[in-house]
């Protein structure tokens, strides 16, 4: 990978986007030209590589053939420029959930489907995963690969960082003031000192849109025949979303053979010794972590039906569900050659 690049990050001084330049200069992406933009940031000041640069703006933006652009904007940005970008010859990795479903573009997590990415011929829009999608399945794709997944239920516990800076004050401001339930004005309800079991608008199935992300992504980079049920809760947090997760697998395996999978995994680490109160929790294991943490491992036969049970802990900003699986991918492309 030493072919520099021409970058551009549209979102660079969000919560995301600063993440993303922390793990570009981390992993020593290869930059030769760094282009910041924005609307409402433009002229802000941005820091990359020991190097200052200014947030240009992003209607002005002309685009350069093979460039590497990353979204972390939100869907209407995304909407507006993303594909326009790719027809001027670039590669586009869209954060938001915009284009996720769509089937002519690739929602990819490396570690599961990157050989998508080596398919490619030419410049092309490519999806990141919901934060909560990614951890999950970093953790059941090595398991569904030894005991195919039949049914699985999952109960979400969402750090207020996955909603951005707004939420971020919201939780602080509720937190230190004296009258909390007026100033909610991100969420539905107070989340300092509560859990909301709403992330995102409800659906007609009366399940949340956030809900439905995770079946739909599941099925789309995962197996489209696994059984899916979710509840998402936002939680007083500040960052790191945490999942509990059951479900039903094609034959038995023991809690020993799953810990034995998922350390022979990439991206997982297992922190599993309940005599020793060993487990993950958001603010041990997700600040500025790229592992995805795994423990309270349990089989259990029900009912003549063989169960596991998991928790599962990430950074859903700077790792695995945003910032890490942006990065990722573009290091993909650019190992695959695509840009000689």
């Amino acid at each position: 990978m030493n072919k520099g690049v021409s970058l551009a990050l549209i979102g660079a001084s969000g919560v995301v986007g600063t993440k993303i330049i922390q793990l570009l200069e981390k992993r020593e992406f290869p930059v030769d030209k760094f282009i910041p933009l924005g609307n409402s940031t433009v002229g802000s000041s941005i820091q990359f590589k020991n190097k200052e640069y200014r947030v240009s703006s992003l209607e002005e933006f002309n685009a350069e053939k093979g460039q590497f652009i990353i979204f972390s904007a939100g869907s209407s940005v995304a909407e507006k420029y993303a594909r326009k970008f790719v027809a001027e010859g670039c590669f586009v990795i869209d954060l938001s959930s915009n284009f996720r479903y769509q089937d002519d573009v690739p929602l990819i997590i490396p570690e599961i489907n990157g050989e998508v990415l080596k398919s490619l011929s030419k410049p092309s829009l490519i999806a990141n995963p919901n934060c909560s999608t990614a951890q999950l399945l970093m953790a059941l794709k090595p398991i569904h690969d030894q005991a195919e997944i039949k049914l699985l239920n999952i109960a979400t516990y969402q750090a207020v960082s996955g909603t951005g800076k707004a939420a971020l004050e919201e939780l602080h401001d509720q937190t230190y003031s004296g009258d909390s339930a007026s100033q909610s004005t991100v969420y539905p309800k107070q989340i300092a000192f509560n859990v909301i079991p709403q992330c995102d608008i409800f659906l007609e199935n009366n399940f949340t849109k956030e809900e439905m992300k995770l079946t739909w992504e599941t099925h789309k980079i995962l197996d489209p025949n696994i059984a899916i049920q979710a509840t998402c809760v936002r939680v007083p947090v500040i960052n790191g979303h945490s999942e509990a997760v059951f479900f039903r697998v094609s034959k038995e395996i023991s809690r020993e053979e799953i810990i034995e999978i998922l350390e022979n995994s990439p991206g997982i680490k297992v922190l599993d010794d309940p005599q020793a109160g060993l487990y993950p929790t958001p603010v041990e294991n997700a600040s500025d972590t790229e592992d995805v943490y795994v423990g309270r491992i349990r089989s259990q036969n029900l009912a003549g039906e063989s169960w596991i049970s998991m928790w599962i802990v990430a950074d859903n900003v700077y790792g695995k569900g945003a910032a890490l699986n942006a990065v990722q991918i573009c290091e993909e492309l650019l190992s695959t050659g695509i840009l000689r």
